[in-house]
C-alpha cells in the first residue's frame, strides 16, 4: 500500500515538473478556485446545519459563479498561483491570507451593495474566506509533507547533525527541508546555549552541548556533522573536533558569512574542515596599493622557486604584473612544473626558468648579469633539521656559502632589494640548520650599506603543507593506516599557511629600510599531538583506535618549543599589525662574516665536519652539537 502510494505521488510530482509553466499555473489556480467553491458550500452547510431551504439553495447556486470569479481574481492578483506547493512557507500562507481577505471584502461589496442580495448571509461570506485560507494552507502544507516524504523514501538520505542552533543553522535546516536537490535530513542540533536546549528549530530538536556530540551522533544515527557557526574561533573548532574524536564521521563547515552574503544558505556552501581553520589568527589584510609599486613592471628573481614558499612567492608576485620574473632552482622537475603553471596562468608575464645552484658563483653571476633583477627573494635553503644534523657540510654549503655568494652578486649587479627568507629555528638554535640560517641572517644584514642594495630578513615559523612538514607526513601515515609518529607529546610549533606567509613576506619587503629583520606574527604555538589527532578526526577515523599515535622521542637538534626572537632582541611595531621589526646587536661583524665564510670553505675542502661544527659554536654561541661522536667525524 505504502509502496503504491509512493509511486502515485512520485508520478504526480514528475507530471507537474514536466508541464509548461503556463499549464502549471492554470492547474494551480483552477485547483485553488475549486477548493474555494468547496469552502463556500461548506459555509452554507455549517450556517444552516446541513438543512438548506429552496431559497438558500438558490442563493448558493446563484452566488457560486461570483464566488469563483472574485476569489480567483484575488488569488491571481496576489500571485498565489506562482508558488510551488512542495516549497510552501510562511510567505505563501501570508499571500493566501491577503488574497482571502481582499476577496471576502470584494464578495460582500458585490453581493450586498452591488446586487442588493441582502438575503445572502454575511456569516457565509466570512466563513468562506476563513475556510478558504485554512483549506488552501492545509492542502499546500500537506503537499509539501508528502513531497518531502517521497524524496526521503526514494533516495539514500544522509542524517545530519548541525552544530550551532543560530541563524545560520536555522537557515540551513529551512533549505534542507524544501530543496529536493539536497540528499540530507537534519535530525539534531547541538548548541552550548542552555536556553535553546529541548526546543525545536524548523522541527529539529536542540538536544545538547558540544560535549554531547558522541552520544547524540549515536542516538540519532548521524551520518555527517556540519558546523553552522560563523565566524568560528579556532579554539571552538578544536573543541568540536576533540568532542567528535570517536564519532568516525565526516565533519564539514559552512563558508563564512562574508562568502555567502546575498545567497541562499545551503549544503552547496559546505566544505570539509581544513587544518587552516584551526590556526588562531584573523585573515590577513593585504594592502594592494603598497605592493603594486613594489612589484609592478619590475624585474624580479626568486631563488628556490620550486619549493613551497618559493613557488607561492612566484604565483603572488606574478599577479602584480612584473616586467620579468626569473624562477631559479637546482631541482629541474619542480622548476619545470612551476614554469608550466605560471605560463598558463599569467600569460602577460615574461617568465624565465633558470636551472642553477646558489652555491655555484658562475651560475649566480650569469643569472644576475643576464636578467639584471631589481628585486631578489632568496628562498633557496636546506631546511630539514634531521637531515642537516647528519649532513652539516651541505647545510653550510647551501645556507651559508650560497647566501654569501648570491648576496655579494646582488651588490655587484645593483639589485635594489634583497629579501632573505629565514626561520624561527635561527633563534637560540640547537641544530645545524638553525645555526646556519642564523649566520645567513648576519651575513645579509652586514652586506647592507656596501652598495645600493637594501637587504632584508623575514623570519617566520613552520608552514602548513610545505615540503617536508609534518602535515604531508601525517597524511601519508593516515592513508597507510598508521601509526602516526609524534616525537614528543608536548612538542609545539608555530604554523602559518603558505599563502598568508608569502603575503606577509611581500608586505614586510615594502617596509624595509635596509638591514631590517622582520618577524611575522605567528599566533599561538600548536601542539603537534593535537595536530595529529585533528588530522585523524578529519579523515573520519578515531585516534588511538583506528590510527595509533606513537612517540619516537625528540630527534637530534629538535626543541620542544620554538622562539621568534632572542632575549637580547627588541621587538618594535610596524604599520602592519602582523609584522614586527627586530632590533639587536649583530653578533657577527662584517669582517667576521667574510672570515667565517672563508673558514667554512676551507673546512669543506678538508672534508672536516668537526671543524664545521666547532666553527658554528664559535659564531653562534647558543648552538650545541647533539652528538660529540658525530662532531669528530670526517666526511
Amino acid at each position: 500500500m505504502i509502496y503504491h502510494l509512493h509511486k502515485i505521488l512520485h508520478l504526480l510530482l514528475r507530471f507537474g515538473s514536466e508541464q509548461s509553466v503556463f499549464v502549471q499555473r492554470v492547474i494551480s489556480l483552477g485547483g485553488q478556485v475549486a477548493l474555494v467553491l468547496l469552502a463556500n458550500a461548506t459555509a452554507f452547510m455549517l450556517r444552516f446545519e446541513a438543512k438548506l431551504s429552496d431559497e438558500h439553495l438558490h442563493l448558493f447556486l446563484a452566488g457560486l459563479p461570483f464566488v469563483g470569479l472574485i476569489f480567483g481574481a484575488g488569488l491571481l492578483v496576489c500571485g498565489c498561483q506562482l508558488g510551488l506547493w512542495r516549497y510552501t512557507g510562511f510567505h505563501d500562507v501570508k499571500l493566501l491570507f491577503i488574497g482571502s481577505v481582499v476577496s471576502t471584502s470584494a464578495l460582500y461589496l458585490l453581493l450586498h451593495l452591488g446586487l442588493r442580495w441582502t438575503a445572502y448571509p454575511l456569516s457565509v461570506i466570512i466563513m468562506t474566506g476563513l475556510l478558504s485560507v485554512g483549506g488552501l494552507s492545509f492542502i499546500r502544507v500537506l503537499f509539501r509533507i508528502l513531497s518531502e516524504w517521497t524524496l526521503l523514501a526514494g533516495s539514500a538520505v544522509r542524517r545530519l547533525m548541525i552544530i550551532g542552533a543560530g541563524n545560520l543553522g536555522a537557515a540551513l535546516t529551512q533549505d534542507l527541508k524544501v530543496n529536493s536537490a539536497n540528499q540530507y535530513q537534519p535530525v539534531v542540533f547541538v548548541d552550548d546555549n542552555p536556553a535553546k536546549h529541548n526546543r525545536t528549530i524548523n522541527g529539529v530538536l536542540v538536544a545538547g552541548r558540544m560535549e554531547d556530540i558522541p552520544i547524540l551522533a549515536k542516538r540519532y544515527a548521524v551520518n555527517e556533522i556540519i558546523i553552522a557557526i560563523s565566524p568560528i574561533s579556532p579554539l571552538l573548532m578544536q573543541r568540536i573536533l576533540k568532542a567528535a574524536d570517536s564519532c568516525q564521521l565526516p565533519i564539514k563547515t559552512l563558508l563564512s558569512t562574508r562568502d555567502i552574503l546575498g545567497s541562499t544558505i545551503s549544503m552547496r556552501q559546505a566544505r570539509l574542515v581544513k587544518l587552516e581553520d584551526l590556526l588562531q589568527r584573523e585573515p590577513i589584510q593585504i594592502d594592494l596599493q603598497e605592493l603594486h609599486p613594489l612589484l609592478s613592471e619590475k624585474r624580479i628573481l626568486v631563488t628556490g622557486a620550486g619549493g613551497s614558499i618559493g613557488s607561492e612567492l612566484c604565483r603572488q608576485i606574478a599577479r602584480y604584473q612584473p616586467k620579468v620574473l626569473v624562477i631559479f632552482d637546482h631541482h629541474e622537475n619542480s622548476l619545470y612544473e612551476l614554469e608550466r603553471e605560471l605560463r598558463a596562468s599569467f600569460t602577460w608575464v615574461e617568465i624565465h626558468a633558470v636551472v642553477g645552484d646558489v652555491t655555484v658563483g658562475e651560475c649566480v653571476e650569469a643569472a644576475l648579469k643576464n636578467y639584471q633583477p631589481q628585486m631578489l627573494f632568496h628562498a633557496a635553503a636546506h631546511k630539514h633539521v634531521p637531515l642537516m644534523e647528519q649532513n652539516p657540510e651541505e647545510a653550510i654549503r647551501n645556507n651559508v656559502i650560497g647566501t654569501s655568494i648570491i648576496a655579494e652578486a646582488s651588490v655587484l649587479h645593483g639589485v635594489e632589494r634583497f629579501v632573505l627568507i629565514s626561520t624561527d629555528k635561527a633563534i637560540n638554535p640547537t641544530n645545524v640548520m638553525g645555526a646556519t640560517k642564523r649566520i645567513a641572517e648576519c651575513i645579509v644584514r652586514r652586506m647592507n650599506g656596501r652598495g645600493r642594495t637594501l637587504f632584508t630578513v623575514v623570519r617566520f615559523g613552520n608552514v602548513l603543507g610545505s615540503n617536508g612538514s609534518v602535515v604531508p607526513l601525517f597524511a601519508e601515515q593516515i592513508k597507510k593506516g598508521g601509526p602516526v609518529t609524534v616525537s614528543h607529546p608536548d612538542i609545539k610549533r608555530y604554523f602559518m599557511t603558505i599563502p598568508e606567509s608569502v603575503q606577509l613576506i611581500l608586505q614586510a619587503s615594502v617596509r624595509s629600510q635596509g638591514g631590517d629583520v622582520f618577524m611575522l606574527e605567528m599566533g599561538e604555538q600548536i601542539r603537534i599531538l593535537d595536530l595529529a589527532r585533528n588530522m585523524i578526526v578529519l579523515s573520519g577515523l578515531v585516534p588511538d583506535v583506528d590510527i595509533k599515535i606513537i612517540y619516537t622521542g625528540l630527534r637530534p637538534g629538535e626543541k620542544l618549543y620554538e622562539e621568534l626572537y632572542e632575549n637580547g632582541e627588541c621587538v618594535e611595531a610596524t604599520s602592519h599589525d602582523k609584522i614586527k621589526r627586530i632590533t639587536s646587536r649583530i653578533s657577527v661583524g662584517a669582517y667576521e662574516a667574510r672570515w667565517s665564510v672563508d673558514e667554512f670553505e676551507e673546512a669543506l675542502k678538508r672534508r672536516d665536519a668537526g671543524g664545521i661544527l666547532r666553527q658554528l659554536q664559535i659564531l653562534v654561541p647558543t648552538y650545541r652539537p647533539s652528538s660529540d661522536k658525530r662532531a669528530s667525524r670526517s666526511f
